[in-house]
């Protein structure tokens, strides 16, 4: 294995670059600086689905003095009473996200939104994400849409009646699928929760051992940046997960990956699980690389 240029080996990695188990504490999530403030809704009527909130959003402050809001699940206006939501469905003609639908599959679709354009569903969405996000800190403003970072996802969300289905993974392998699409190299937004590095680090473990085994099978050498630019993931994301894993041995005074029957093991096991997939084919034909940097086509 050619080691990176412009990195040190892996005895030079700090113990917090390297991902970590669910049961070990991570110093990804940074506190915040700020006072943490008091849950202010109780709980969300979603749908069929009436779900306890974890944490403060901000919400209007008359919301303060109620004990449920009500959602609309298509456009995500917010209301104090039930009778209030009832009235805004018999109006609301939304039946999708505002956006345009780039992928499509038998069990999800994804849509592209324009903030800019569709400010009140951004904002909608950012009050509700809030409610169950610790560590992040939406707003209003909406940033730029040609950022100069590398992030090719800064926030999910599986809402609580839709966890432990694997739509968490699902998202995070969506983001690389475009970050393929565009020819960029991507990496998430930090701070990460213990559970968002946990499910990165499922997500980078299965892809990186995929090239590997690959090129241990055709007998072929292989370069950190070779992996990095098949997978779209960082070069430090890849060196941290293979560091994590062990793989890293000394070898004729170069750094070798080694696969042995512990990294064999785990990769079978791995491919064995059953999972959300993302299919190249499934996507729009008109998304091709920079549509993101183009942007929307105009409404009829």
């Amino acid at each position: 294995i050619e080691w990176p240029k412009n990195h040190d080996e892996p005895n030079g990695l700090r113990q917090t670059e390297c991902p970590m188990r669910p049961n070990e504490q991570s110093n990804y999530a940074l506190p915040n600086e700020n006072t943490p403030k008091i849950r202010n809704i109780e709980k969300i009527q979603f749908g069929q689905h009436l779900i306890d909130t974890w944490y403060f959003s901000p919400y209007p402050n008359e919301y303060s003095q109620c004990r449920i809001i009500y959602i609309c699940e298509f456009c995500l206006c917010h209301f104090s009473c039930e009778k209030q939501l009832r009235r805004h469905a018999k109006k609301c003609t939304i039946r999708h996200p505002p956006g345009n639908e780039i992928y499509r599959d038998d069990n999800v679709s994804f849509f592209e939104i324009d903030g800019r354009r569709q400010l009140k569903y951004c904002r909608n969405l950012a009050l509700l994400s809030k409610l169950f996000l610790d560590h992040k800190d939406l707003k209003y403003d909406i940033d730029e849409k040609n950022c100069e970072t590398n992030y090719n996802l800064s926030c999910i969300l599986t809402l609580p009646q839709h966890q432990r289905k694997g739509y968490g993974r699902l998202l995070i392998s969506f983001s690389y699928e475009l970050s393929k699409i565009e020819g960029q190299i991507g990496t998430p937004e930090r701070p990460l929760s213990d559970l968002g590095l946990t499910s990165y680090y499922s997500y980078w473990q299965e892809a990186i051992l995929d090239i590997c085994m690959e090129a241990a099978q055709n007998k072929r050498e292989l370069s950190i940046e070779e992996i990095s630019v098949r997978t779209s993931i960082d070069t430090d994301d890849v060196i941290s997960t293979l560091h994590f894993l062990n793989a890293f041995r000394e070898y004729k005074r170069h750094i070798a990956i080694v696969l042995d029957h512990r990294l064999i093991a785990l990769y079978k096991e791995i491919k064995a699980r059953k999972k959300l997939t993302i299919a190249e084919n499934r996507f729009d034909p008109r998304y091709k690389k920079n549509v993101l940097i183009v942007g929307f086509a105009e409404e009829n």
